[in-house]
């Protein structure tokens, strides 16, 4: 009786110490009471030790998605100082990274559109310079089934003609920039066609300087739309698009001031 007790207490023992080694070193007290935030802080953020929940970055979308094949999104961390990069992912989502964003000479702000399988806590999780993250959430209900869709592309016989095709203008006065890429954005969770998706993203001035950049996940909506925000002035007359997809296909053009092109 007492080995099969001291056994018992053993075997507790190693229970409770790997739960604890599950657990992020900064426990969080979420929001939103999702039962998935501990995982990604540690897998998605890599287990920072100086991370907090922080009204300042603001998520702004539906209460509930329409189209759950592009649900918009707004992130503005501009509260924030020194920001070094933001990712924003779905509690939820079977492939919860939707995307990194670098802003550089940017502002830490960001509209997008992206895909949703299920109703999910979304976060956008701030990275300052100094190695602080600063975490902003808000919830969206969803019929679901957007990440497991296939592309609507192929229903066009000429979507590989214009593959990586550039649209969009600048807005130089108001600190703006506005972007779609032509791409089908698969990803890979529709029976019988692989993951293809732009995964490298980035505005450059005419020399090369790197203005923003982007980390495409596969949540990314198909045809991806972006809006990006300077400082008013601080934009080029020209800005270059310059990025890649996992099939190693460039994506290459301009944007400026006038029409959408």
């Amino acid at each position: 009786m007492f080995l099969r007790s001291t056994i018992f207490a053993l075997s507790a023992l190693a229970a409770s110490a790997a739960l604890a080694l599950d657990d992020p070193q900064t426990p969080l007290s979420d929001p939103m009471q999702s039962g998935m935030w501990d995982y990604h802080q540690k897998g998605l953020l890599g287990d920072p030790a100086d991370i907090r929940f922080d009204d300042r970055v603001v998520l702004r979308a539906p209460a509930s998605a329409e189209d759950s094949l592009n649900v918009p999104l707004l992130v503005d961390a501009t509260a924030i100082p020194d920001v070094k990069r933001i990712v924003i992912s779905a509690d939820y989502g079977p492939i919860p990274h939707i995307l990194t964003y670098y802003p550089d000479q940017a502002e830490p702000k960001l509209a997008l559109r992206f895909k949703i399988d299920q109703a999910t806590a979304i976060r956008a999780s701030v990275e300052t310079r100094s190695g602080t993250w600063h975490v902003g959430s808000i919830y969206i209900d969803a019929a679901g089934g957007g990440c497991t869709a296939p592309s609507h592309a192929y229903a066009s016989d000429d979507w590989e003609e214009k593959l990586g095709e550039v649209h969009g203008r600048l807005w130089s006065a108001a600190g703006r920039a506005r972007l779609i890429v032509d791409h089908p954005m698969d990803t890979g969770l529709a029976d019988g066609i692989p993951v293809f998706i732009i995964e490298d993203l980035s505005l450059q001035r005419d020399d090369g300087t790197q203005l923003a950049r982007l980390e495409l996940a596969e949540p990314v909506n198909e045809d991806p739309a972006f809006t990006f925000y300077f400082a008013k002035g601080a934009l080029p007359a020209s800005v270059k698009v310059v990025g890649r997809d996992n099939n190693g296909n460039r994506i290459r053009g301009v944007l400026s001031e006038g029409d959408l092109n």
